[in-house]
Order: structure tokens, then sequence, then C-alpha cells
């Protein structure tokens, strides 16, 4: 008699939440995962894929996406590019604010396969025109607004988002007060800030990080523009070490700017590693150099990274960032019943940097077969 609903059978299953990296079988039942073992009857369960050769993991976490299309220029479809392509859970990243996220709420949010959450813009318009910025007028940042539609999201808003790039973001009159404004609505909610630092109204990212706090969210870490996490001599800066101490995270947020192979190098070599992977997709990166965070794993699989580090990064840090360490991002016993199971290629891929420059790798995840809430995910055409 079966008693589990589907069985990921003769994979490595990989999960950094437990330690483990060896053959698995995986086997869900009632959305959530229900067995773990060397070896597991398939005739237990009703459907079973075989995942020999394969590796098994969690299902990937991606903590900065762009998902409102139609509203905001930078958004796209969340399930082809999230889910479809191993992501079961997504953090969209400020596409909208106080005055658009009930439309993002019931039109995308509620209607995707993809498990969404979302920090909310700290301008009550959101990420809408490439033509004006969402904190062009600081009226825009409105805490009593954000504060509202937060209490009212409780279960999807994990915190606030603000971009500071000047002219095209931040107007020169809103000068660095939008970062102040965020940090005061996710104070009074009791929730981090995620902050999107480049090319400020400042003269160092340390202002930046001096305003913020443990459980907080520096994304963009790799980015070459002023406000950048090295000094005059290409060294990490003191503040960004002693804000990695203070529990600061540091997020890729790869984009269509924001990575660079050369800064990317440097600070590894120099022992600074993001924290979090992630891949900001958007309209304008989705058709490269981005395309999925897959490929962006495999971008630090070519810097050195073991299949593990890289994995938890994309898996059981994410979980812990999101403090949903028990639901998600791990495959144990209990856990929601999300995985993936990738190949790993192997050739020569290109692999290309926000400025277009390409380095070769020679491994690549591809995404085979996706698990959400213990069933395989099958796409709607």
């Amino acid at each position: 008699m079966a008693i589990y609903d589907l069985l990921l059978r003769g994979g490595i299953l990989i999960d950094p939440a437990q330690t483990i990296h060896a053959p698995r079988d995986v086997a869900f039942a009632n959305g959530r995962v229900a067995a773990v073992a060397e070896r597991i009857d398939p005739a237990e369960a009703r459907a079973v894929v075989d995942c020999t050769g394969r590796l098994v993991v969690p299902g990937l976490i991606d903590l900065h996406v762009h998902v409102f299309p139609g509203v905001s220029h930078l958004g796209i479809e969340p399930d082809p590019h999230c889910i479809a392509r191993g992501v079961t859970t997504a953090v969209d990243a400020g596409s909208a604010g106080a005055d658009t996220f009930p439309g993002f709420r019931k039109y995308v949010i509620e209607a995707s396969a993809t498990r969404l959450f979302a920090t909310l813009n700290i301008s009550s318009q959101g990420m809408l025109s490439p033509a004006v910025g969402e904190l062009d007028d600081i009226r825009f940042a409105s805490v009593p607004r954000a504060l509202e539609t937060i209490q009212a999201n409780r279960d999807l808003i994990l915190g606030v988002k603000v971009r500071l790039t000047k002219h095209s973001i931040v107007s020169e009159a809103a000068g660095i007060r939008p970062l102040h404004l965020a940090r005061e609505a996710a104070d009074a909610a009791g929730l981090p800030i995620m902050v999107h630092p480049q090319d400020a109204w400042t003269d160092s990212v340390d202002d930046i990080l001096a305003v913020m706090r443990k459980g907080d969210i520096m994304t963009h870490c790799f980015h070459a523009m002023p406000c950048g996490i090295f000094d005059d001599n290409r060294r990490i800066r003191p503040a960004v070490w002693d804000a990695v101490e203070r529990g600061i995270i540091f997020d890729l947020g790869h984009g269509a700017g924001s990575f660079n192979w050369g800064v990317a190098e440097a600070a590894l070599a120099q022992g600074f590693l993001p924290q979090t992977i992630s891949s900001d997709l958007h309209h304008y990166n989705v058709n490269g150099p981005v395309y999925d965070l897959v490929t962006t794993i495999s971008k630090f699989l070519y810097l050195g990274l073991s299949l593990d580090d890289a994995l938890s990064r994309v898996t059981a840090i994410p979980a812990q960032v999101m403090g949903m360490a028990d639901a998600i991002g791990t495959l144990k016993v209990g856990a929601w019943g999300d995985a993936v199971v990738l190949a790993v290629e192997e050739g020569s891929f290109a692999l290309v940097d926000s400025a277009g420059v390409t380095r070769s790798g020679r491994r690549m995840l591809s995404p085979r077969t996706v698990i959400r809430q213990g069933q395989v995910y099958t796409p709607i055409v």
C-alpha cells in the first residue's frame, strides 16, 4: 500500500542545512517531506522520479527578484522564470510600494505557483517607470503608508526596501533621506531593511552601513560603482568587515549592473563572500546576462565555491534570513515539500557579468524536475 505521494529515488542529496551530501531517497506526503533514507521502497509511493546521476536539493530560494509584470517596468512573470527554473520560493525586492502592493498581492502573489514574499518599497509607488525614479519626489517615501501596508500584509512582507542611486532613482533634493525613512518604517514594524547602495548621495558606503543593523540586507555587494565594498587600495573596507561582524547580510543581487568579475575575484581573494546569492532577475536581464538563479550559482562554481557552499547560499542561509529555516531551504522530515532535481552539465559555458566580461565555466547547473508541496510541478501551457 502506498504511504507516500512521491518518491525521489537514486539521487545524491545535497542539503546544507543538514550537512548531508550523500546518496539518499526522499519521499513526500501531504505536501511535506515524509522520509529521507538510503533506500525507500518504491512500492510505497504513488509516483516515483528516477534521480540517478542527478543532485536532489531543497527548492531554491532567490532573495531578490522583480516579478510585478504589467505594473513595474522591471517586472517579469514569476513562474516561467522562478519555479520552472528550480526557484520554489522568491522574494520580490521592492517592486511594489504601499500604493501598489494590494494589486501585487491579489494578481501576482496569490495567482502564482512560485511561493512569493516581498520587501516593501519605502516609495509608495514602487518601481513603476524607468523615466521617473521612485524617490524623485521625497513625498513618495511615506512611513505611515508603509506601516499601514505592512500591518495588513504581515504574512508576506519581510522587510523594507530602499534604492539609493542618485539622479535615476533618488533626486538631489531627496538625498540620503530615503535610507533614514526606510530605517524608521522598518524599526516601527520590527522588520529589517534591504538596501540598494550603489552611487548614492553620500561619499562612502560606510555612511550607509552605519545606519544598518543585524539582520538588514545589503544587496548588490559585487557592483563596481561608487559606494562599493572596496577602499581606494582595492581592499575590503573596515566598515564592511565590521558590518559582517554585526550581522548585516551581504547579498549578491546580480542584476543588469551589479555583478563584476573583477570585484568578485578580488573580494573572494580577501575572504569576502556574500552570505546569500540572488539573481535580481528582471525584464532587463532575464535574456542575459543573468538568465536565472542556476546560472548565477554556476558563476560561483567557476569562482571556486563547492557545490555545498554555493547551494547553502540559495537554500539554508536565505531560509534563515527569512526566519523560515524549519520550513524551506531544507529537505529534513517535516519541512515543506519543495525540491529540485539538478543535472551538473560538463563542458564550456560562457558566463557573462554585468559589464559584458565573459569567463568560461566548466560546469553548469540545469534543473530537470521541480517539486512544489510534494508534487511534481507541471507548467500551465
